[in-house]
């Protein structure tokens, strides 16, 4: 088949555009940019935007997606911003060149890994500021971990800390809470005697503070994912102008597969559906309503959907189809017509992540 659907289309150069943007902003307040490919599922023709578009590292949480970045030629820094489990620690070492850590019997098995691979792998120590994720609550205990890297262990190299805001705890990457990850990383400083390369301030919603231009001076690492690849919620959440990016890098298009005037309230005994719940729905007596060749398995949540026509309201799914309310739409809809929707970053990654969705390069 020439053109599949549900299919799944990424504008290449408006996405490289967009790393290029943010690199050079960031860059103008001496910050290097780590650009994460896990929203895109590691998709390599995405991970090669991020390369020539000028991100300093290549970042996932997932080492399959950083193998793949490897395995097709692009030659960037790698690395993994989810902290290793013990049991890929061999492949940590083998794959990235850097990697976030907040346990210590991680951090000796890299130590020893690194030493039969003969390499000497670097880490960011990451510091829980209060949104209670990944890193070090008790600062002193962390800044006792470096020291020990630093005195102890021939393998590693201590390039930095780093933490997480937003991701978990929805806390704000704030100036007087950026103010507070450089204290730290000052603290350990005093520890072992030398700067750190790298104090990495969060990720996307970091980028605010760069827009703002107030990021403290000595933040010059940020981890870049969604901020890059659909520049939306710097957008819709926090209102700044982004009209610098390009917010159309992926648009999902779906088939047509009936058209029908129906009841817009289920006719009989209500259970549950096939997921177990008992949704309520809303009579609003007959409907022109179209059902679309996708559902729940190929994007998460029908509700995330973001039709690109006024007048579609998305009534629901089950695993398969998508029942789409069309009475107001401003088409006349028809089998075998494309739908076309905007999405989020939860739906581009259940999308990028489905074998039964087709990525086409635009």
């Amino acid at each position: 088949m020439k053109e599949r659907y549900p299919r799944l289309e990424i504008n290449l150069a408006h996405l490289k555009h967009n790393v290029a943007r943010v690199v050079e902003r960031c860059g103008s307040c001496g910050i290097q940019v780590a650009g994460v490919i896990k929203g895109a599922t590691g998709d390599v023709e995405v991970a090669r935007q991020f390369a020539e578009g000028g991100a300093a590292f290549i970042a996932s949480s997932r080492l399959e997606q950083i193998e793949d970045a490897r395995n097709a030629g692009i030659e960037k820094k790698m690395m993994l911003i989810r902290i290793p489990m013990l049991s890929e620690v061999e492949d940590v070492v083998r794959l990235t060149e850097i990697s976030l850590n907040s346990e210590m019997e991680v951090i000796r098995a890299l130590n020893e890994e690194a030493g039969k691979q003969g390499k000497i792998h670097e880490v960011i120590l990451m510091a829980d500021m209060g949104d209670l994720r990944e890193g070090w609550w008790d600062k002193d205990e962390m800044a006792d971990a470096a020291a020990t890297i630093e005195k102890e262990m021939k393998h590693l190299h201590l390039a930095g800390i780093g933490t997480n805001v937003g991701c978990y705890g929805s806390i704000l990457p704030t100036v007087e809470k950026l103010e507070e990850l450089v204290a730290v990383a000052e603290h350990i400083e005093k520890r072992i005697g030398r700067k750190l390369e790298y104090i990495s301030g969060g990720a996307t919603s970091s980028l605010l503070r760069v827009w703002d231009g107030n990021i403290p001076e000595r933040i010059n690492l940020l981890r870049v994912g969604e901020g890059i690849l659909l520049a939306r919620d710097m957008d819709v959440f926090y209102h700044y102008d982004v009209s610098d990016l390009c917010q159309d890098n992926f648009r999902l298009k779906a088939e047509v597969i009936e058209v029908k005037n129906k009841p817009s309230h289920p006719v009989g005994e209500v259970g549950v559906d096939a997921f177990g719940h008992t949704p309520e729905y809303v009579d609003r007596g007959i409907r022109r309503r179209a059902l679309l060749a996708m559902g729940k398995v190929d994007y998460g949540d029908p509700a995330e959907l973001l039709p690109m026509e006024k007048g579609i309201d998305i009534l629901g799914a089950s695993s398969d189809h998508t029942i789409v309310d069309i009475e107001d739409a401003e088409k006349e809809y028809q089998v075998g017509d494309i739908m076309e929707f905007d999405v989020n970053y939860a739906t581009l990654i259940y999308l990028t992540n489905c074998r039964n969705v087709h990525i086409a390069y635009v």
